[in-house]
C-alpha cells in the first residue's frame, strides 16, 4: 500500500497485518491489508485449530518471562483503579480490572436480547468452526505468542511519538513507553507490531501500532491513550477514528490473561477481543472505526459482541483455564475489535498457558453454540 486509505472506509495497512504464527499456516494467508477492496483475508485453505508447540512440552518451554506479581483475584474485583497492579511485563494486575463496573467491557451480557440477525452473522464467521487461541506459552519463530504488555509506575519517562501514518487520529505523545517496551511479535516484527503500556499510577494506557524504537522515541502509524479509571475512555478521540485496533477500540482490556484464567470459571470478568475475516463497513459500540468497503448486513461490523450461548455446557473435563475462557464468553462475550481468522481469540503470552490443551479444547466449541448480541447504536459509511 503505497497511499493512505480513508480511514472510515477501509482497513490501515498495520492493524490488518494479524500475527496468527501460532497456527501453521502460509504466511501469505495472514495479511489483510486494507485498499479500496476492503482488505480481506482469504482464509479458505487454513487450519485455525493448528497450534505449534515447538518445545513438544505443551507449556512452551519457558521462554517467555514469567510475569511478576501473582495475588490472586480477589473475590471482590477492584474496577477502574490499577495501582495495585505489579510492575513489569506480563505483570499481574492482581485483581484490578480496567474501566468502570458499568463500563461496555466489564458488563454482563448474558441476558441481553438475540440480534434478530444473529444466524447469519454467526454464519458468515463459520458455524462449524471452532475457537482459536491466538496466544500461548513459549516462542514461535522466535517470538513470544500473543500480545504482550508492560505495567510501568507514573515516574516513567516520556518519550515522544512520531507518527507515520495516522496522526491525525491519534493521540498526541509524549507517552510513558520505554524503549526497551515489548513489541508484539518480536523486535524483527513485519506484522501488526503493537506496544501496551500501562501507567498503573495514572490509570491510563497507551497504545501504539506498528511501532518502531528510535534513538530518543518512538515511530509508529498511530496510538491512542485511554483513560482507565472513566468511561470517557478516550478523552481525545472522535467518532470514526481508529486507534491501534482496527475498530478504534483499546486492545488490552479484552486479552485473555493467564493471571486471571488460572481461577477457572468467573475468574475473567470482562469481555474478551476475537477476530474475524470478513467484516462490514460499519460499527457499534463500544467501537468507533470501520474497516471494510463491504456494505452487506450478513457480516459483522466492528464492536458486534457474541456470546455462548446459555444451552452450552462446559465440559467438566476442561482445563481451569478453558473452563475460565468459556464462562467469560457466556458472562460478558466477545467483541469483534479487528480483521484476522475467524474465532481467533486474543490474550497475552504467558509461560503457564498449556498450549496443547488450550487448542484441542476450545477448537471443540464452534461457531454454532455462539450467538450475536443485539446491536443497538450501529454506524454504517
Amino acid at each position: 500500500m503505497t497511499h493512505k486509505p480513508d480511514p472510515k472506509h477501509t482497513l490501515p495497512h498495520w492493524q490488518g497485518q494479524r500475527r496468527l504464527a501460532i497456527a501453521a499456516l502460509p504466511a501469505l494467508m495472514l495479511s489483510a491489508c486494507g485498499g479500496g477492496g476492503g482488505g480481506q483475508p482469504d482464509t479458505s485453505a487454513e487450519d485455525p485449530n493448528k497450534l505449534r508447540n515447538p518445545s513438544g512440552t505443551g507449556t512452551g518451554g519457558g521462554s517467555t518471562p514469567t510475569p511478576t506479581g501473582s495475588t490472586p483475584l480477589g473475590s471482590t474485583p477492584v474496577y477502574a483503579n490499577l495501582r495495585g497492579a505489579s510492575l513489569g511485563v506480563g505483570a499481574s494486575l492482581n485483581g484490578a480490572i480496567p474501566f468502570p463496573a458499568d463500563n461496555a467491557w466489564n458488563t454482563d451480557i448474558s441476558a441481553l436480547p438475540v440480534d434478530p440477525n444473529s444466524a447469519n452473522l454467526i454464519a458468515s464467521i463459520g458455524t462449524g468452526t471452532g475457537l482459536h487461541a491466538d496466544f500461548g506459552a513459549g516462542l514461535y519463530d522466535g517470538s513470544p505468542i500473543g500480545i504482550p504488555y508492560l505495567v510501568v509506575s507514573g515516574s516513567e519517562a516520556r518519550l515522544p511519538i512520531n507518527y507515520t501514518a495516522y496522526g491525525d487520529e491519534s493521540d498526541l505523545g509524549p507517552f510513558p513507553i520505554p524503549l526497551s517496551a515489548p513489541i508484539e511479535g518480536g523486535s524483527q516484527s513485519t506484522g501488526d507490531r503493537h506496544v501496551l503500556v500501562i501507567d498503573r499510577d495514572n490509570n491510563r494506557l497507551y497504545e501504539i501500532g506498528n511501532a518502531y524504537p528510535q534513538v530518543s522515541g518512538w515511530d509508529a502509524s498511530g496510538g491512542a491513550l485511554f483513560h482507565l479509571d472513566s468511561n470517557t475512555v478516550r478523552p481525545g478521540g472522535q467518532p470514526g477514528w481508529t486507534s491501534a485496533d482496527a475498530a478504534g477500540l483499546p486492545i488490552f482490556p479484552g486479552l485473555a490473561r493467564y493471571d486471571e484464567a488460572m481461577l477457572g470459571a468467573g475468574g475473567i470478568r470482562h469481555a474478551l477481543r476475537f477476530t474475524v475475516a470478513r467484516t462490514r463497513r460499519a460499527y457499534v459500540p463500544p467501537a468507533t472505526h470501520f474497516a471494510s468497503s463491504n456494505t452487506s448486513a450478513d457480516l459483522p461490523p466492528m464492536g458486534m459482541r457474541v456470546r455462548l450461548k446459555a444451552s452450552y455446557q462446559i465440559p467438566a473435563s476442561f482445563s481451569t483455564e478453558t473452563k475460565a475462557l468459556l464462562q467469560a464468553m457466556k458472562t460478558y462475550g466477545l467483541i469483534l475489535a479487528d480483521n484476522g481468522s475467524n474465532w481467533f481469540v486474543s490474550g497475552a503470552p504467558d509461560d503457564r498457558w498449556n498450549n496443547d490443551r488450550l487448542s484441542s479444547e476450545l477448537r471443540q466449541v464452534t461457531g454454532s453454540q455462539f450467538e450475536v448480541v443485539r446491536m443497538d447504536g450501529l454506524v454504517t459509511g
